[in-house]
């Protein structure tokens, strides 16, 4: 785990990424190309046109289970890239992650028979369609538009972000029933391998998902917030 103190916009970022592998999601996610040799984090990101700032504290979020952003250091950090980065994760969430984890939990949902498959064919959906009405009907039909017309100086009579933080839906209960499931339920006979390789993409999954959380709550909030108070 690299704590945020030991991150710095002088270290090589090949030797970031090796201390904690989770950060390689991240490089798409703010058009970050492999290929960077021994560069700084701070030659990458002027390279790609990266607010330096705010990739070190994104990074911190995912190798430091600690911390959170205060509102001083959001102030100082340039937030025109957050936007693209969070929705980057949602296309990698929607078009990656969810079909590759369905492909997977279909085989074991079919060789479970009548007495598990549809009950994991049950919390997985649910668990899916819970993300896509967060991420894709709401974040992305009302919250974004609503952020970027804020930053164009228009203010809405009829939202604010106070709304998006008492709408952020915990899942994990759901999560956990569906993992319930396959670790403890299920037969030891069916498919042990494949159970255990996507109890792990679930584990990942979710821990993106909810550092992504983290990052909608402790940086989007109160950015959206300042913008809010900055208009008459």
């Amino acid at each position: 785990m690299v704590k945020k103190k030991a991150l710095s916009k002088d270290s090589k970022l090949a030797e970031l990424i090796a201390g904690d592998r989770r950060l390689l999601q991240l490089l798409p996610r703010f058009g970050i190309a492999l290929g960077f040799g021994d560069r700084s984090i701070e030659e990458v990101c002027r390279m790609n046109n990266v607010s330096t700032e705010l990739f070190l504290t994104i990074c911190a979020i995912y190798t430091d289970n600690g911390y959170k952003p205060n509102r001083a250091e959001i102030k100082s950090i340039d937030l025109g890239g957050l936007l693209p980065y969070l929705k980057a994760s949602h296309q990698y969430y929607l078009d990656e992650r969810f079909p590759h984890l369905e492909e997977h939990l279909q085989r074991i949902i079919k060789a479970s028979g009548a007495k598990y498959g549809p009950m994991l064919s049950h919390f997985y959906d649910e668990y899916k369609q819970e993300v896509m009405r967060h991420i894709k009907y709401y974040e992305e039909e009302v919250v974004f538009p609503y952020i970027e017309e804020l930053r164009k100086g228009q203010r809405s009579n009829t939202y604010q972000i106070n709304e998006f933080r008492h709408n952020h839906t915990n899942i994990q209960d759901t999560l956990d029933d569906m993992m319930n499931i396959l670790l403890k339920y299920l037969p030891g006979d069916i498919l042990p391998k494949e159970r255990i390789e996507i109890s792990l993409d679930i584990m990942e999954l979710s821990d993106d998902l909810n550092r992504h959380s983290v990052i909608e709550d402790h940086i989007l909030i109160p950015y959206v917030e300042s913008l809010e108070n900055a208009l008459p």
